[in-house]
């Protein structure tokens, strides 16, 4: 579950960690409201005017700006709220902004000259162990800091069985170039980063940038924050901090009805039981040249309500061109699959108009295969795997 900067930003002020002060407005007017209540807070004059969406790379559509007063914040704020946000993690038609982050300017003169850090902590899958990467490159694309200076990037491993250790957190601060207050400031903003990732639950904290101040404190700027969807039944607090418009319409409607969808670039729509499977027949359709429109695994019941239910999700993407489906009945018995496949077709009439392959293997997959055959349905059948993939292959050339 992705949440915005804000909530991020709140998640690790509870931890400790020193965050860039800021006010969430909704409105050109909260925008002024919060603005002068940022003032008697914390003395700034200037503001960051922050579009909050569920993407980074806003300040190079136009998502983050300097307001020097409170006509530029109102000004700026009313450009920024209600405007299709383009950046490069969004898609063409950009998503849509519906309030703004007005924060305090971090960036005042003072002893020494700012600096800006890239820092993340994320599960290294091919290790299974969480990881801290780090880089003095902040402020710039991670992407782009891996391409063209891999050396600049560093990782620490994290041993699950003791945590975090304090050496660790110290060989960051000194292989960011720190010393004295900020190196000091640096190992506590890395424990608590830390204890903010493992308590609550994340799969990804990135703090981009984080900046030594000229006063040598160290803060985050931003948070890019993932909360395991899995852990949100003992993180309820947090799972309160879901906004569901930014979110795929079709993934948040199927979530409702429980099935596990998510949505793809390609043009066969899948339904499937069973992740594994669902995996599988992915990969089937894209060496039959196709890619595929979506992931949807329908799990161990395949009723005639459910299949329906799963066609009218899958037939809401525009770019579906013929559906797939592929069940091992395992759990539920091939034949009463197939029924109602053959129920949720008749059940929807003319709203389906692409064809449609069965694939069923498992318990009375004969039989199932023959009341498809026999149903007088535009519906194809297939045994075997490679069978449906041709099936699929015949019917979108």
């Amino acid at each position: 579950m992705n949440i915005h900067e804000y909530q991020g930003k709140e998640i690790l002020a509870s931890y400790g960690v020193r965050i860039q002060r800021g006010i969430v407005a909704n409105s050109p007017v909260e925008a002024v409201a919060a603005a002068k209540q940022l003032t008697t807070e914390t003395g700034t004059s200037w503001y960051v005017v922050k579009a909050q969406v569920h993407a980074g790379g806003r300040g190079k559509g136009g998502g983050v700006k300097l307001a020097k007063n409170l006509q530029q914040v109102e000004e700026i704020a009313e450009q920024i709220i209600g405007m299709q946000l383009v950046t490069p993690q969004t898609s063409a038609e950009g998503k849509k902004v519906h309030k703004v982050l007005i924060a305090e300017d971090v960036y005042y003169p003072g002893e020494s000259e700012t600096s800006e850090f890239y820092v993340s902590v994320l599960l290294n899958r091919a290790t299974g162990r969480n990881m801290i990467m780090y880089s003095t490159e902040g402020g710039m694309d991670i992407e782009e800091v891996a391409e063209h200076t891999p050396h600049l990037i560093f990782t620490e491993e994290i041993d699950p069985s003791v945590g975090l250790q304090g050496f660790q957190a110290r060989r960051i601060a000194f292989n960011l170039g720190l010393s004295g207050n900020a190196f000091k400031e640096m190992v506590k903003f890395i424990d608590s980063l830390y204890n903010a990732y493992i308590g609550s639950d994340a799969s990804m904290f990135e703090i981009n940038p984080v900046l030594k101040t000229s006063d040598n404190k160290i803060m985050a700027v931003d948070a890019k924050v993932n909360i395991d969807d899995n852990a949100l039944y003992r993180q309820k607090k947090y799972a309160d901090m879901r906004d569901i418009r930014e979110e795929n319409p079709i993934e948040v409607e199927a979530k409702e009805v429980g099935l596990n969808y998510v949505d793809l670039d390609g043009t066969v729509g899948c339904m499937v039981n069973g992740a594994g499977l669902a995996m599988a027949t992915m990969d089937l359709i894209k060496y039959a040249g196709f890619e595929p429109a979506n992931f949807l695994d329908v799990g161990g019941t395949a009723d005639a309500k459910r299949v329906e239910t799963a066609f009218r999700i899958i037939l809401k993407d525009p770019n579906v061109k013929a559906i797939l489906i592929n069940i091992f009945g395992g759990i539920v018995r091939c034949d009463r699959v197939a029924q109602g496949v053959v129920d949720a077709y008749k059940n929807m009439g003319d709203a389906i108009k692409v064809p449609i392959i069965v694939r069923l293997q498992g318990t009375n997959a004969a039989i199932a295969k023959e009341l498809i055959d026999n149903s007088g349905m535009p519906i194809l059948s297939a045994v075997e795997f490679q069978e449906a993939a041709d099936q699929v292959k015949a019917a979108l050339s």
